[in-house]
């Protein structure tokens, strides 16, 4: 089989896969190398189910030896099945970034033969990048659960960024739809990436310190730096159910415990049929990965805790409203704020304020007291804010009842974005798309997850473990 023809299968293939689109680290052109690196992110291109990427995903090959019921390339699918040769890849890549199709390149696979095989060819891959083409731009690569931990260490000291699937939210789930991966073929090294990543990072601030002064005690550097745009991992939603509240509460405990730089959510796709661990609905559930995602940008920048966005007795986040309205309407007894003299940390709760918002504001009242008009041009959705502050003591949302029931709605707005698949996003002209296949179309809709039996619910649930951790040392610190 030619080139062309594997890229088309394994290109199509790594779609399930989430993407990064920004490369988390800065790493300038050097001499007698290929590309660079920008944290913002660069150019993109569009899969054929319509996601936007910066980088050529792939998969080194979609033939794998595990059995995962919710997986398009599953062992028991009858599916064409090919490999990419290292070089091949790298020379593909290069090739693709001297043309300027790619900034990077996004890096997965099934399992060929075993777990140590797999890693051996991806190593491989990124040596002749890294080496011989002296590619100096992004690599993010997905390591493979299992992998002994020399190679995952090469793994990552050739990559800028590693992510390793957790696949589902809980343990339960991931013995009932994918019995041959195990709690510690994914924890475990998980937890090395997180201690290679704070060990290089120290290494690193040791070395600028002791610059005049070294000595022998100097810490040496392993060569490239391991993984420096941090590690992230992906859960697939919808296909087990679990609740908003487990699955944040999990989010919340991998960013604090194993110190992720990203969580990703999937919704499930139906890809396979005829399974019964899996829902038997065909609708896929964007509404709730946008508000998930939306919650888990609160957490990563708004610092609000878990608890203050959901909790037990309302597990699920509201699908009219994003979490951070939902909240302010839960709490009206703190607004309005005055805005010439509120705190920045309470500026950032008031809905249609960002953190760029929040900035502005405190900056500009140090010249002068801010009103309605000023606001508005502070870069803030004051369509948003109005209901929740007041300028120079008067209330911005004049002739709306300042309660939940006369705020709301105001606040509700459908979820603009289409079903995943559709082509309804405007592509720029000139844009080149690596294939043109029609794209999955699936409607975009809530589903009842199905129940898992009785007989997975006796594994101890890794979600519970990682939040107890994380409580644990946030008491102790305090």
């Amino acid at each position: 089989m030619n080139i062309a023809d594997k890229l088309e299968i394994l290109g199509d293939a790594a779609k399930y896969d989430v993407a990064c689109t920004s490369s988390g680290c800065d790493r300038n052109a050097e001499m007698g190398k290929l590309g660079n690196a920008v944290a913002a992110g660069c150019c993109h291109s569009f899969t054929p189910d319509g996601r936007c990427v910066s980088l050529l995903k792939v998969l080194f090959t979609n033939s794998c030896i595990y059995d995962c019921a919710y997986c398009v390339n599953r062992v028991s699918n009858e599916t064409p099945r090919v490999a990419f040769k290292p070089r091949e890849l790298a020379d593909l890549t290069i090739d693709f970034y001297r043309r300027n199709y790619i900034e990077g390149l996004f890096l997965s696979s099934g399992v060929l033969k075993n777990p140590d095989y797999t890693t051996e060819l991806m190593i491989e891959t990124l040596r002749i990048l890294r080496e011989e083409h002296q590619f100096n731009g992004y690599i993010h690569a997905k390591a493979i659960p299992g992998a002994s931990p020399e190679l995952t260490d090469r793994l990552g000291r050739l990559c800028d960024r590693i992510s390793l699937n957790l696949e589902l939210p809980s343990q339960k789930s991931l013995s009932y739809l994918a019995p041959d991966k195990g709690k510690q073929d994914l924890i475990s090294p998980m937890k090395q990436i997180r201690d290679s990543i704070r060990e290089d990072k120290d290494t690193q601030a040791l070395m600028k310190k002791q610059t005049h002064y070294i000595t022998k005690a100097t810490p040496k550097r392993k060569g490239r730096a391991f993984a420096p745009a941090g590690q992230s991992t992906q859960m697939i939603i919808g296909a087990t159910p679990e609740s908003d509240y487990e699955i944040l509460r999990l989010t919340g405990s991998l960013y604090k415990v194993l110190g992720m730089k990203r969580v990703f959510f999937s919704a499930y796709l139906p890809v396979n049929q005829g399974d019964h661990r899996l829902p038997t609905s065909q609708k896929v559930q964007l509404d709730r990965e946008h508000r998930l995602y939306q919650a888990d940008w609160l957490l990563r920048f708004y610092k609000y805790d878990v608890e203050e966005i959901i909790g037990p007795d309302a597990p699920f986040l509201d699908p009219q409203l994003d979490p951070k309205a939902n909240w302010a309407l839960n709490h009206l007894d703190l607004f309005p704020l005055e805005i010439n003299k509120a705190s920045y940390e309470s500026l950032l709760r008031v809905p249609g304020i960002g953190v760029r918002g929040a900035r502005y504001i405190m900056k500009a009242r140090k010249e002068r007291a801010l009103g309605e008009d000023e606001v508005k041009k502070l870069g803030i959705a004051f369509k948003r804010a109005r209901y929740f502050i007041t300028c120079n003591g008067t209330y911005t949302g004049k002739g709306t009842p300042f309660t939940p029931e006369g705020i709301r709605p105001h606040l509700v707005a459908p979820i603009k974005g289409g079903e995943r698949g559709s082509r309804s996003k405007k592509v720029i002209p000139g844009q080149m798309s690596l294939f043109e296949e029609e794209p999955l179309t699936v409607q975009a809709e809530s589903i009842t997850p199905p129940k898992l039996p009785a007989s997975s619910l006796a594994a101890p649930d890794w979600g519970a473990q990682l939040y107890w951790q994380a409580e644990t040392a946030k008491r102790s610190r305090s």
